[in-house]
């Protein structure tokens, strides 16, 4: 490992998040839109109240074993970058790069850009001027016809969210985390406030809890083909295969808990607060999800659940409470959530792009730093990618009819790239026993409790979930590992020039001297 102090590391940042900050990232990165949406899919492929919440039960299982894992790397190194700097030392610059790659490439701005059009689309709910039909220039299709490009007014309002907390967060580590706290605040306790009136007045005899079956997804009409038409495996088989299915979402509702690692080098007494931050964050999040699953299935029919449109369960949820001004209620706090939310994304996202940088395989530029302390010039290029991701649309045709819908290209982009993620989840789970190993000596502030224990359930999880994900969907994941694998010629160019530069800087020195 290389010994880096913060007194010696080559960094500018400064140590401006405490306890509740970090905290905060956790929470805030995690708690987007998914919790608000996703379990209307879930739902559709296990097909019982009881499977869906062990699709969360078990995604919040890989949370928890995963944050037990990342603390001691990330209270061991906090540095900037985290989870990237983990890679690379556990195994090599290649495997760090590639991280941070898929990272910039689609895995932290193709979110960004998730969120903000969840933003937008929820902005929409409140005035008709906001649609994903309102055009400002109309779509144009590339040749093919399979995609095009346009910018409507929810693409707008987007790019526009995106590029003010981008600005925001490059006046200062303070601006940052103050709109980070804030919004978490507000948005935990809206998340926390839905629960309880959920669970006070949300109980309903026709709802999926007490009018279907909890375990026996067949005598709910379900059917593994009908769940995903090109399943060939039948019975209790299956029906488990599906269930990995179903994590994909909770997951994705659960992931970027990590993103407070990216920040390690600002955190203050980090090998107490980044332990802390994580385990207090994550068992919040995975606590808060559970219980807004039961009030979902002791609220709404299953039948509701699997089909509302646009897969908005929580908006049917305080609709069937509070009738029309529910949908008011939730639009304002899925606004309020996403847009916190994509504060933690855009704040901790750019910390690796500067690390990246800092070790010579990024651009130059991008590993400086601004009058504010603050990676200025990482986050503009982090915010102008996600914004020109919102771009782009898929084009579907109805053969029947000739009807055409247009879908957004960082969806499946983010599709492709699940697996590939869990991936990279697992190997820096993995770099804990890899470095127990190769640095038995090095200073370790926490100790993931339950060692070996603890990181092995995590891989063993995430490993099966691979291969399933691999055998449902193959093209799909492939095409997942290819984007990654695009990141080769792109580090050897890199390396290159890194050690171009090196040798000439060390000329220049010679020759002074």
């Amino acid at each position: 490992m290389k010994p880096e102090t913060e007194a010696s590391a080559p960094e500018h940042l400064q140590r401006g998040l405490g306890p509740l900050d970090a905290t905060m990232i956790v929470i805030g990165s995690m708690i987007g839109s998914g919790i608000f949406i996703t379990s209307a899919e879930s739902s559709r492929l296990v097909g019982a109240p009881g499977w869906l919440l062990a699709a969360w039960a078990l995604a919040g299982v890989l949370t928890i074993t995963g944050a037990l894992s990342c603390a001691e790397l990330a209270a061991m190194m906090p540095r900037a970058g985290g989870q990237y700097v983990f890679l690379r030392e556990a195994y090599g610059a290649t495997t760090g790069f590639l991280f941070g790659w898929a990272l910039f490439l689609v895995i932290q701005t193709g979110t960004i850009a998730a969120v903000a059009i969840a933003f937008a689309n929820f902005i929409g709910v409140l005035t008709d001027s906001v649609s994903a039909t309102s055009f400002i220039i109309a779509p144009v299709s590339f040749p093919g016809g399979r995609y095009a490009l346009s910018l409507s007014t929810q693409q707008l309002v987007a790019i526009a969210m995106i590029l003010a907390l981008t600005l925001s967060n490059t006046r200062g580590l303070k601006t940052g985390k103050f709109i980070q706290n804030t919004f978490t605040f507000t948005k935990t306790a809206a998340l926390a406030g839905l629960i309880v009136v959920g669970l006070l007045l949300g109980w309903r005899e026709n709802s999926a809890a007490f009018t279907s079956s909890w375990w026996d997804s067949w005598a709910n009409g379900w059917t593994p083909q009908g769940a995903q038409a090109d399943v060939t495996t039948v019975g209790t088989l299956a029906l488990v295969m599906l269930l990995g299915r179903a994590m994909v979402g909770p997951l994705f509702a659960q992931s970027a808990w990590n993103n407070v690692t990216f920040t390690g080098s600002e955190i203050r007494e980090p090998g107490r607060n980044l332990p802390r931050a994580l385990l207090v964050g994550c068992f919040t999040v995975v606590v808060l999800y559970l219980l807004a699953n039961v009030v979902y299935v002791t609220t709404l029919p299953l039948a509701t659940i699997q089909n509302v449109p646009q897969n908005r369960v929580a908006t049917a949820t305080m609709q069937a409470i509070f009738g029309a001004p529910g949908t008011i209620l939730m639009a304002v706090a899925i606004i309020i959530s996403t847009f916190g939310c994509n504060n933690g994304l855009i704040l901790a996202g750019a910390r690796v792009y500067y690390a990246m940088a800092r070790d010579g395989l990024f651009f130059a530029r991008v590993g400086t730093v601004n009058a504010r302390h603050v990676p200025a010039i990482a986050l503009v290029a982090q915010g102008l990618w996600a914004s020109l991701l919102t771009l782009p649309r898929t084009v579907t045709t109805n053969p029947a009819i000739g009807a055409v819908t247009y879908g957004n290209v960082y969806t499946q982009l983010l599709e492709y790239i699940v697996s590939v993620d869990l991936v990279f989840y697992a190997l820096m789970v993995g770099a804990v026993i890899v470095l127990r190993r190769q640095a038995p000596n090095a200073a370790r502030p926490y100790r993931t409790f339950g060692y070996p224990v603890v990181p092995l359930v995590y891989i063993v999880l995430a490993a099966l979930l691979i291969v399933d994900l691999a055998y449902l969907a193959p093209l799909t994941s492939g095409i997942g590992y290819l984007l990654v694998l695009t990141g080769i010629p792109v580090y050897l160019v890199w390396r290159r020039r890194g050690a171009a530069m090196r040798q000439n800087s060390a000329l220049e020195t010679a020759a002074r001297n």
